[in-house]
């Protein structure tokens, strides 16, 4: 890639990640991370990144097209990320409680957490606000790309999630799962 080149993509990545700097509005944050790609911060709750956190991967998939979203819908929704924490391109979090990151986790490509349904699921109650279960991701966890991991779920200390896995249930420590619904593939060493 020529110098001019190189020149052209830090300027398009710097401007996008102004654009959604601008349009994020959550007012509750701490800790800086470092961002490669653009990070939307949404919602009246917290949002707090510990030391070392990468957002963005610049030779993956989706990085031009792609932004890191995360959304602490309500006042008393909270999302702690970590430290030592690498988030690759097209990540999001939607949280109506609490979603937990601990440190040194890499997260893939496209990966999704949700501690809620996003709406009630009976029809009567679908106008209400849902509730949310709180999602905890433990210390030294590998998150595939496109994986999906549910409300009320806890993933253990050590554990890999294979691409495309949606995670429903809570994942032991020092695992190996994938599948859909993810399923136990083999135990790591300790």
């Amino acid at each position: 890639m020529s110098v001019f080149s190189k020149i052209k993509v830090f300027c398009f990545v710097r401007l996008r990640i102004l654009k959604y700097k601008l349009l994020s509005d959550c007012k509750i944050v701490s800790g800086n991370p470092t961002k490669h790609h653009p990070l939307l911060l949404k919602g009246e709750g917290k949002i707090s990144f510990g030391e070392n956190v990468q957002i963005g991967v610049i030779s993956s998939p989706n990085f031009y097209s792609h932004y890191t979203y995360l959304e602490a819908r309500y006042r008393e929704s909270e999302i702690v990320i970590g430290s030592n924490v690498a988030i690759n391109n097209g990540f999001s979090v939607v949280t109506y409680a609490k979603v937990t990151i601990g440190n040194d986790v890499l997260i893939g490509v496209n990966c999704s957490i949700m501690d809620n349904d996003g709406h009630e699921l009976a029809f009567n109650k679908r106008n209400q606000p849902p509730s949310g279960q709180a999602v905890v991701i433990e210390n030294n966890v590998f998150i595939g790309s496109n994986v999906t991991i549910l409300k009320g779920v806890t993933v253990g200390e050590n554990a890999v999630i294979g691409n495309g896995t949606v995670v429903t249930r809570d994942v032991p420590k020092n695992a190996i799962v994938a599948g859909n619904p993810a399923r136990i593939i083999r135990m790591l060493p300790h």
